[in-house]
C-alpha cells in the first residue's frame, strides 16, 4: 500500500515505466521523427558535394547526436541544462536554407569545417543569450513566427521538388551539352583560332531529368504517405512519412535503383569523431547568421516548452525556460564538434506526447538511448544514403509542405482584419523570402562578404518580419498564452 501511495505521488513527467513500455514508447518516438532526422544531412551533405559514404557519416552523426541532445533536454544536466520534459531534439529545418547558402559558396570538406565552426559558436552564443531570451519574445509575436516559418517552408520547396525531377546542374539538368557540338569544338579549340574561354551552351534534353521511372516512383511515395495519413489511426498515422520512404525505397530497390554497395563496405559498429573533416573554422558572417537562426529557433522552442509544460501539467518558470532553451545552444554545439547541425524540439513528438497521454519523460530518455545507437551503426546510415533522390523528393513535398502549412497555422491567428498593416508583414516579407529563389543572382555586384548572409531567403524574411511589425505595430510584451497556442499550432 505505502508503495502504491508513493507512486501516486510521483508527477507523470518524472513516472518510470516498466523496461519493455519504455523502450516500445521511446522507439515509436524515434520513428515519429526519423524522416526529418535524416533529410536534413542528406540535403546538407549534398549541397556540399561530398563523397556518399561522408553523407552517411554525417548521417550517423546527425542520429548519435540527436541522441545526446534528447538526453540532455529531457534527463537534464545539471541545474542550468534540460527542460526535464518529454521532448525529442532533432535538427531543426531553420537552419536548411543558410547552411546550403553556406555550403553553396564553399563545397566539400572546407565547406564543411566553416559550417561547423558557425554551428558551434552559434551554440554558445545561444547558451549565453538563453536567459536573456524573454526580453527579444516581444518582437516575435504570431505574426513573425508564422511568417517566418511559411517562408522556411517556401524556402525548402525547391529542394524537394528538384529531389524528384532532377538539380539543376550536373547530370540531371535538364539539359546537356549535345556530344557531337563539343567534339567539333574540342577539335577546333586543338586546331587554334578559337577564343579562350568559348563554351557552348546546354541545348539537348537530358532523358535523366524528370524520367518517367523517377516520377512513377515519387507518386508512389506521396500516394502511400496520403492513403496511410488518412485510413490510419494512431501511431501507423503518426509515421506516415517513414512509411512512404520504405515502400518508395522498395520499389526502387526492385526496379535496380539502389545500389547497396556503401551498405556492404560499412562496419556495424563506429565511434562517431569529433571534427571528422577537421579543425572548424570561424568566418564572423557566417556565424552571425546561424546566431540569427539560432534565436528563431529558441523562440520556437519557447512556444514549444510552453505548450507541452500545459500538456503535461507541469508549470515551468523563466528558470526551467532558461535551462531549455541552454539545452538546445549545448545541442548545437556538440552537433558542430561531431560533425552535425542546430538542435531543437522536435513539434512531432510534442503533438505524439498529447496524442498518447503518456507524459514520462523517461520515455524520450529511452528514445535519445536508441538514436545514440542508431548513430554508432554505420551500414545504417549508409543504407539512407543509397535511396534515390527521387524517394526522398516525394516525402518532401509532404514534410517541407507542412512547414509551410505549420506557418499559415499560425497566421490563421492573426488579426488581418482590425490591424491590417499585419497584411503588409506578411505580404513583405514572404516577397523578400521568394528573391534568392526567383533571383539567385541578384547579389553578384554586392560585397562577397555578405553574401551567405543575404542568399537565404529565410532570413530575409525574418528579418523584414521583426523589422515590419515593429514599424507598425511597436513591441508589445509577449503574452505566454499565445506563445504556447503558437507552440501547440507548430505540432506538424
Amino acid at each position: 500500500m505505502t508503495d502504491s501511495l508513493s507512486r501516486t505521488q510521483v508527477h507523470p513527467v518524472d513516472q518510470m515505466l516498466p523496461t519493455g513500455r519504455l523502450i516500445t514508447l521511446g522507439f515509436q518516438h524515434v520513428l515519429v521523427m526519423y524522416a526529418g532526422a535524416i533529410a536534413v544531412p542528406l540535403i546538407v551533405g549534398r549541397a556540399l558535394q561530398l563523397p556518399p559514404e561522408e553523407v552517411a557519416f554525417l548521417i550517423s552523426a546527425d542520429l548519435f547526436v540527436c541522441g545526446l541532445a534528447t538526453l540532455i533536454q529531457s534527463l537534464g544536466m545539471t541545474q542550468y541544462f534540460g527542460i526535464r520534459l518529454p521532448v525529442m531534439m532533432g535538427v531543426t529545418f531553420a537552419a536548411v536554407g543558410p547552411m546550403v547558402a553556406i555550403a553553396g559558396q564553399t563545397p566539400g570538406t572546407d565547406g564543411a569545417r566553416a559550417l561547423f565552426g558557425a554551428i558551434i559558436a552559434a551554440g554558445l552564443i545561444a547558451i549565453l543569450l538563453a536567459p536573456l531570451i524573454g526580453r527579444v519574445l516581444r518582437f516575435f509575436p504570431p505574426v513573425v513566427t508564422g511568417t517566418v516559418i511559411l517562408a522556411i517552408g517556401i524556402s525548402l520547396m525547391p529542394i524537394g521538388i528538384n529531389w524528384i525531377f532532377g538539380l539543376p546542374v550536373g547530370p540531371t539538368a535538364p539539359l546537356l551539352v549535345d556530344p557531337a557540338q563539343q567534339a567539333w569544338l574540342d577539335g577546333a579549340i586543338a586546331a587554334g583560332g578559337v577564343p579562350e574561354g568559348l563554351r557552348l551552351a546546354p541545348a539537348m534534353p537530358n532523358p535523366a531529368y524528370a524520367s518517367g521511372t523517377n516520377i512513377l516512383i515519387a507518386v508512389l511515395v506521396l500516394g502511400t504517405i496520403l492513403l496511410v495519413s488518412r485510413f490510419a489511426r494512431g501511431f501507423m498515422a503518426n509515421i506516415a512519412v517513414l512509411l512512404g520512404i520504405a515502400v518508395g525505397g522498395v520499389a526502387a530497390a526492385a526496379m535496380g535503383l539502389m545500389q547497396f554497395d556503401k551498405v556492404g563496405e560499412a562496419a556495424w559498429f563506429a565511434v562517431i569523431k569529433p571534427f571528422h573533416f577537421g579543425l572548424p573554422t570561424f568566418d564572423p558572417v557566417m556565424i552571425v547568421t546561424m546566431v540569427l537562426v539560432m534565436i528563431v529557433v529558441m523562440i520556437e522552442s519557447t512556444g514549444m516548452f510552453l505548450a507541452l509544460s500545459d500538456m503535461c501539467r507541469r508549470p515551468i518558470n523563466s528558470r526551467g525556460l532558461a535551462a531549455g532553451l541552454r539545452a538546445d545552444g549545448l545541442g548545437t554545439m556538440l552537433g558542430g564538434i561531431f560533425n552535425t547541425f542546430p538542435y531543437t524540439s522536435f513539434s512531432q513528438n510534442v503533438g505524439l506526447v498529447g496524442v498518447t497521454g503518456i507524459r514520462s519523460r523517461f520515455v524520450c530518455v529511452a528514445g535519445g538511448i536508441i538514436m545514440i545507437v542508431l548513430g554508432l551503426i554505420p551500414k545504417m546510415g549508409a543504407l539512407v544514403e543509397s535511396l534515390p533522390t527521387t524517394v526522398l523528393g516525394g516525402a518532401g513535398l509532404v514534410m517541407f509542405g507542412m512547414v509551410a502549412a505549420t506557418g499559415i497555422r499560425i497566421l490563421s491567428r492573426v488579426d488581418f482584419t482590425a490591424n491590417r498593416h499585419n497584411l503588409f508583414v506578411v505580404a513583405i516579407s514572404i516577397g523578400m523570402a521568394m528573391i534568392p529563389l526567383v533571383a539567385p543572382n541578384f547579389k553578384q555586384w554586392l560585397p562577397h562578404a555578405i553574401h551567405a548572409l543575404i542568399h537565404s531567403g529565410i532570413l530575409l524574411a525574418a528579418v523584414s518580419a521583426v523589422a515590419l511589425n515593429w514599424f507598425y505595430n511597436g513591441a508589445a510584451p509577449a503574452d505566454e498564452a499565445e506563445l504556447a497556442e503558437a507552440g501547440r499550432l507548430a505540432d506538424h
